[in-house]
């Protein structure tokens, strides 16, 4: 069935689809005026609608049921990404959309390669943003995920303070074991509604002095494993580590 979003609440009978989804409705996916889709209002709430009327600016929906989208994890957990070269950041962004976290925040680290014209952030917010949006929907997340924009490892680490879980992968970490059973008593013991937040580092990695910064707001500092993965492949293995397992305790 296909998904849209409309970010508002407190729907009584009908829906209303505008904007770019209009014309992706009608002339990309040609659908018709009885057709069911599902409306999602971004604040985990999913509607099974019917299409009542299309026309150039509007699609009129009924809302025929009503139900808590079943995609989304107990826990919220944030990615503080190193910003890396090229185009990366938006297939990290893509994927830890899929893999369930509700914000991801591209950070400028020590190491970080890449310079960022202060002219180009907004832009780049923007793209972050329609990536974040479309990957949502592809994975009928029932929310769409914050990626705000740009910010620096002071923001970072101020942001994840008051966060119940940090943790942060380091190639200089070497006890699997102690790390192994660290992210497993995580899952195990995650509670609905828990904050959990993963720093990557960029592709240079940390320095020690951001590491120690995130030690002092109660980060845990793990490995991995006897690899070094790139700053893409990180973010995403530890994600998928725990976006399994805490799902499969909620379900």
């Amino acid at each position: 069935m296909h998904r849209f979003y409309v970010t508002d609440s407190g729907f009584d009978k009908t829906i209303a689809i505008t904007g770019e989804d209009v014309n992706h409705a009608k002339n990309v996916l040609r659908l018709n005026e009885g057709d069911e889709i599902t409306v999602c209002d971004g604040n985990n709430t999913d509607y099974t609608c019917r299409i009542d009327k299309i026309s150039d600016s509007v699609i009129l929906c009924n809302i025929e049921d009503v139900h808590r989208s079943f995609a989304e994890l107990p826990v919220n957990i944030t990615l503080f990404q190193g910003l890396p070269k090229g185009d990366k950041m938006e297939l990290i962004i893509q994927k830890a959309v899929e893999l369930g976290a509700v914000a991801v925040y591209p950070v400028v680290m020590q190491r970080t390669v890449v310079k960022i014209d202060e002219k180009k952030k907004s832009k780049k917010a923007e793209r972050y943003a329609s990536v974040a949006e479309a990957a949502a929907k592809q994975s009928r997340r029932g929310i769409i995920p914050e990626v705000p924009g740009i910010i620096s490892y002071k923001e970072a680490i101020r942001l994840a303070e008051g966060f119940d879980k940090i943790l942060l992968p380091y190639e200089e970490a070497t006890d699997i074991n102690a790390s192994r059973k660290l992210t497993m008593d995580i899952c195990n013991n995650a509670k609905n509604g828990e904050s959990i937040g993963i720093f990557i580092g960029p592709e240079g990695g940390f320095t020690k002095e951001e590491v120690e910064q995130a030690k002092e707001i109660g980060a845990e500092v793990i490995t991995l494993g006897n690899r070094i993965l790139r700053t893409e492949t990180a973010g995403m293995m530890l994600l998928s580590v725990l976006s399994f397992m805490i799902e499969e305790k909620g379900k």
